[in-house]
């Protein structure tokens, strides 16, 4: 072992404490018990401080779905003000959970009152079948954040008849049900009937088909009366590609077709079409969702005084006059302000952020991720960031389309303390932003990776399918002991320097108005690429970030096996790709996989009647990543549609139909549930009178519990 290896061996270990930043079901890094005291120094005066005790939890199994809990270490040894902060951030981005339901679908609101209503006042019989099954589908309607499968797109079918439904509605509190003025349950029963019953009424929030009309057939609130001509057409108008401070056209707003109310809080509006605001507005001109961001500005303004910089304290403000006013320039003066950051050990995103749910990519969902700084695990990955320009100036791309200096790029691992809106039950393991391509030029961006959300994903796993999916000792070898590191490392090339990488040639559009609804796909595509390129670089040992190539090797195994065949556990016999990830892995691997046919660098492998894809040649593959990220960048860079549109159609959509029924038969002898999401903790002031002197952090058990708290407290907009 030379002194390079030496080296890289300790930095390794180094770097799994770094991802070792808190665990659900087993201790980690060093086993604490729960009633410890820990003297701590906070606003330069000693206390002791009790740690939480965190109640046993074993994870809640439904339909498709495991909800899973995360833990806060070091919550308890925070001083005071950012305890505040934490907790004032937390219930700011709860107060938007109801945006999210409307965002969805428009009948969302309506649906979930009426599940939660019967839930409550139902005096029938609640034992039997039907009911658990009616239990189910509402569990399902809050992790989805309404009634369509929140990775599928598809309506969520009820395993209960209409006609049960009849029976729960009319032994239920009528007077608490959301209905219209004047409407009777009969009328209000047969409103519901195809919204819950029927599979094809609105049947997907967000549909990608080539040849539909995405706008008029998806289920996303995020158009009124238009369809996809309109919509592109209107935009065409406003956008000018050679303005080097673009906004974001479109992000926080519905576009209807009709007369604007006077009352009405109006963006851009041209022949009969205008974009009703989200934001508060005026007395005269109110923005829509105005009474959930007045709730959640009142807890900003409380944050904005215990903010930990003047830095920190100017993102707050900015952030609540532009919910205020909905102004898009004040978005990106935050956005800019936000990104120069760096000093704060408490964080946060709210806001109307991505797009994905938007099926032509200019429409936000709202979301809110509340986090704190692990500086020991970030201060060891910190080496990645800082050799950015490297991986630049070495990628695969053509040099035209390399930043001549890349600006700004910070990455930091952290502790998450509280998701909300889209970013919950079912969250990100990574993150980064803005996603406005001038700011990340000029400015810079941030990456974040959740570690105690990656590990509460990794412990409940449990690694389970290793054996059954990869053939050989020597491969399962790899995965148990570099699995877990390579998978990692990939997630922090991929928001690091993936999403940071590459730039569009000058007059070029954005990708949204270029690549349209293949934008996401190809953008998650690149950001994948420029990690598995890597990968595979000794500079990643050289640099201490990975222990030996044999992580890369790892980590090209399961990414082609999860490409070519493992992810289609979460898709219905019959259905296409759908979701942007999803799509974004296939179109990878099969790309790969042909590409390599000639010189067997893929091979695909039948062993005694079960299916592998093995890969034989890894430096080989490594180039053809390269060479596919040099395409999709170009596609970026030059906003090639119809290169696009080849791209993701003819790989990363249509499913082997044999493949997925063989998938789901071997997955099944593992009874895994293909998605899982959190309960989130609760932090709760301690009262003196008026002040606030301590915020304890509660672990909840259940939920159902979690769930009717939520609706019982911040349910603050209107079923329309």
């Amino acid at each position: 072992m030379n002194l390079v290896q030496l080296k890289s061996k300790v930095t390794y270990y180094g770097l799994l404490a770094a991802f070792c930043t808190g665990v659900v079901f087993l201790p980690a890094c060093g086993d604490k018990k729960p009633t410890d005291t820990t003297e701590v120094k906070a606003d330069s005066v000693i206390t002791t401080t009790e740690k939480e005790e965190i109640p046993p939890y074993d994870g809640e199994r439904f339909a498709d779905i495991k909800i899973l809990r995360y833990e806060v270490k070091g919550f308890g040894e925070l001083p005071l003000p950012q305890k505040k902060l934490l907790y004032y951030l937390s219930e700011a981005g709860r107060c938007g959970r109801d945006i999210t339901y409307d965002q969805n679908y428009k009948h969302n609101l309506l649906v979930r009152k009426t599940l939660e209503n019967i839930y409550k006042t139902y005096n029938g019989d609640k034992f039997g079948e039907d009911w658990q099954n009616f239990e189910t589908y509402l569990k399902r309607v809050w992790f989805s954040n309404g009634i369509h499968h929140h990775y599928s797109e598809k309506k969520l079918m009820p395993e209960f008849s209409y006609e049960f439904f009849e029976n729960l509605v009319t032994n239920s509190d009528q007077a608490s049900f959301p209905m219209a003025e004047g409407q009777d349950t009969t009328a209000f029963l047969a409103m519901l009937k195809p919204v819950i019953f029927d599979a094809d009424f609105d049947g997907k929030k967000v549909n990608k088909t080539k040849g539909d009309d995405l706008v008029k057939t998806s289920a996303a609130n995020f158009y009124e009366n238009l369809t996809q001509k309109e919509v592109e057409a209107f935009y065409k108008g406003f956008v000018n590609p050679n303005d080097e401070t673009l906004i974001s056209y479109g992000l926080n707003s519905q576009l209807i077709k009709g007369n604007a109310p006077e009352d009405a809080l109006v963006g851009l509006q041209k022949e009969g079409i205008y974009e009703y605001k989200y934001g508060i507005g005026t007395a005269e001109k109110r923005g829509q969702y105005a009474a959930a961001l007045e709730k959640m500005v009142y807890w900003l303004e409380k944050a904005s005084t215990v903010a930990e910089s003047a830095n920190q304290k100017q993102v707050i403000d900015l952030l609540i006059q532009y919910y205020k006013t909905g102004d898009l320039k004040t978005f990106d003066e935050m956005s800019i302000a936000w990104v120069g950051m760096t000093d704060t050990n408490i964080d946060f995103i709210n806001g109307f952020i991505e797009v994905y749910g938007d099926p032509l990519g200019y429409r936000a969902n709202y979301e809110s991720v509340i986090f704190m700084d692990d500086k020991e695990a970030s201060k060891r990955m910190a080496v990645l960031s800082e050799n950015a320009q490297y991986f630049e100036d070495n990628s695969s791309i053509m040099d035209e389309h390399k930043k001549k200096e890349v600006k700004g790029v910070t990455y930091r691992i952290i502790t998450v303390v509280n998701e909300a809106g889209d970013a919950a039950p079912s969250t990100p393991i990574g993150i980064n932003l803005p996603n406005a391509n001038w700011i990340r030029k000029q400015y810079g961006s941030k990456s974040v990776s959740l570690g105690n959300i990656e590990d509460a994903y990794n412990h409940a796993s449990g690694g389970k399918t290793t054996t059954e999916f990869y053939p050989t000792e020597e491969l399962q070898n790899r995965q148990k002991e570099y699995g877990d590191v390579g998978g990692k490392m990939h997630t922090a090339l991929h928001e690091v320097i993936g999403h940071a990488s590459g730039q569009i040639n000058k007059g070029v559009g954005t990708p949204k108005e270029t690549l349209k609804n293949y934008s996401s796909t190809l953008e998650e595509a690149r950001a994948d690429l420029v990690a598995l390129y890597y990968l595979l670089d000794p500079k990643l040992v050289e640099l201490g970030l990975l222990p030996s190539i044999e992580a890369g090797k790892a980590e090209y195994d399961s990414y082609i096996m999860n490409g070519m065949m493992l992810q289609l556990r979460r898709l219905d016999e019959g259905a296409d790709i759908e979701e942007d990830h999803m799509r974004n892995r296939q179109l990878v691997a099969k790309w790969a996989f042909e590409k390599g046919q000639a010189e067997n660098v893929i091979e695909k492998k039948v062993i005694d009647g079960k299916t592998y894809f093995l890969v034989n040649d890894y430096d080989k593959l490594r180039v053809i990543f390269g060479e596919l990220l040099r395409e999709i960048q170009r596609l970026k860079s030059e906003g090639d549609y119809a290169a696009a549109e080849k791209l993701v159609e003819g790989y990363g959509v249509k499913v082997d139909a044999a493949m997925l029924k063989e998938v789901k038969e071997r997955y099944a002898q593992f009874d895994i549930a293909p998605y899982s999401g959190f309960l989130q903790p609760v932090l709760e002031p301690v009262m003196e009178g008026e002040e606030i002197k301590d915020v304890k952090i509660r672990y909840s058990t259940s939920f159902v519990e979690q769930m009717m708290n939520f609706s019982d407290n911040y349910s603050f907009l209107k079923v329309q």
